[in-house]
């Protein structure tokens, strides 16, 4: 008997990269019973660096049947760094904070008690001369002269800076007996979190870990694609550069590439900024220039496999430009395509090709006189620009705020301004429609650029001269093995 379809809402949200920028997301987990788990992406402010979970391990958000028996359940699993959180956790990280702190008294205590050392040791002689003075005026008092007087007296004036010497040392004996209790307080501690631990042995508990997170990410492959249902709240990285622009890693799957490549302005651009990671991204720092042979139009370019394809300004010419050799490729011109703002998205500066890439591949999305300004999307070779298959969505572009593809699914905006949601959805699977009303926040207003980055299953924006991702939600069904 096979086991029967299961439905699942999974989130499908990431980090990139805070301790990366940007680390992984593991969505989700298939059961040993048939079941699906799905996991929540972190959501940290990338001010500070990193993105909101669950923190309070497994949670059943909905469970039911469909009309046919089928299961349908969201589940979403506890962060990555759960273990972290425990409490145990937060006293050995405390304990391990006073340790430290102990520590370094200690080593000011060190320092003073050796520097207060070689004090009294050079004084050593002086105090004999004057301990021998005092002897011999006790024992003749009447043979201390005014001048062996003076002498004794500026002998014990010599004397003098011990005193500070030996306060120092009365209050470093205080702290002494301080950090003793402080120890002993810690050897207490320790003893209840090793009570309260028991038998538990966390490099078993590690080796869990591990093997969870593997088979979370096997479950990840077999997710595969969905369909756009939500959009998180938006998670501001950076605020830099003009009001227009575009920022992106690259979408290629797998990769273990984790450049930040930076374009700002929408015409007449050629430099490029490539950043080392996403946390140098966010910094500023760590950068190399790339002055491109031939300057841009728009902001529809994308990073696909290590190159970047970007449309050629005042033209319909699409380039492919590679980074490591910092040359171009291969160009190819879009037949029939718009250019110059013939086309644009309703925000306009020349956003008549937009690039893209998602599961599927990479995509050009623009229009023609020919499609009298209905959105065309095209499929391309990434190795020779041409074009694969094309699709007619019948979709006004200059009515389209900004577009992005998931999973074969063009979802377009109805604006770039406030108040902006996704609302319309073209299928390529079937060349079909549907209009959609899924709302996102769009924080500053002004968005001239918006794409999917399949690798890290976020949205990638500039927004009014901030850098913003967005998590998305995605409805996936899974088969399991016996289907």
């Amino acid at each position: 008997m096979s086991v029967p379809m299961l439905k699942i809402g999974a989130v499908l949200s990431t980090m990139a990269m805070v301790t990366n920028w940007m680390s992984q997301t593991l969505p989700s987990l298939v059961g040993l019973n048939g079941t699906t788990i799905s996991r929540g992406g972190t959501s940290e402010r990338i001010v500070s660096a990193l993105y909101p979970s669950p923190e309070e391990g497994w949670q059943i958000y909905s469970s039911a049947q469909d009309a046919d028996g089928k299961c349908i359940c969201t589940v979403v699993a506890p962060a990555q760094n759960m273990c972290n959180r425990d409490p145990r956790s937060r006293q050995l990280r405390q304990l391990m904070e006073k340790v430290q702190n102990i520590s370094q008294s200690m080593e000011v205590l060190d320092l003073r008690t050796y520097r207060d050392l070689q004090y009294v040791r050079n004084t050593e002689s002086l105090m004999k001369v004057v301990d021998g003075k005092l002897k011999v005026a006790s024992d003749n008092p009447r043979g201390l002269n005014l001048k062996g007087f003076q002498e004794l007296k500026d002998k014990v004036t010599q004397l003098l800076p011990l005193l500070p010497v030996l306060e120092q040392y009365k209050a470093d004996a205080k702290m002494i007996l301080r950090l003793r209790e402080e120890v002993r307080n810690l050897s207490l501690v320790l003893m209840a979190i090793q009570e309260e631990m028991g038998a538990y042995d966390y490099e078993e508990l590690r080796q869990r870990v591990l093997l969870l997170e593997t088979r979370l990410h096997s479950c990840m492959q077999k997710l595969g694609c969905g369909k756009l249902t939500g959009v998180s709240y938006p998670i501001t990285v950076r605020a830099s550069g003009s009001r227009f622009g575009s920022w992106m890693t690259d979408t290629m799957i797998p990769s273990s590439d984790n450049r930040v490549w930076s374009m700002d302005g929408y015409f007449k651009g050629r430099r490029v900024l490539e950043y080392r990671t996403m946390n140098d991204f966010m910094k500023g720092q760590n950068f190399v220039q790339h002055l491109l042979p031939h300057p841009w139009a728009g902001t529809g370019h994308v990073v696909y496999n290590g190159s970047l394809y970007y449309n050629k300004y005042q033209s319909n010419i699409i380039i492919k430009y590679h980074f490591r050799s910092r040359s171009v490729l291969v160009q190819r011109s879009l037949s029939g395509a718009g250019y110059n703002n013939t086309f644009p998205y309703s925000w306009g500066g020349s956003s008549d090709i937009d690039l893209m890439a998602d599961e599927n591949g990479l995509w050009a999305v623009y229009t023609t006189i020919p499609n009298a300004g209905n959105i065309v999307i095209s499929r391309l070779e990434p190795q020779s620009l041409e074009v694969l298959q094309t699709w007619d969505t019948g979709f006004p572009k200059r009515s389209a705020g900004e577009s992005f593809m998931i999973c074969g699914t063009l979802y377009v905006t109805n604006s770039h301004l406030a108040g902006a949601k996704i609302y319309f959805a073209y299928y390529t699977n079937t060349s079909t429609y549907e209009y959609t009303d899924i709302p996102f926040h769009n924080q500053y207003s002004h968005i001239s650029m918006m794409d999917y980055n399949p690798r890290e299953r976020v949205l990638y924006t500039w927004n009014n001269g901030h850098q913003v991702l967005y998590n998305v939600t995605l409805f996936q069904v899974i088969k399991t093995s016996g289907d």
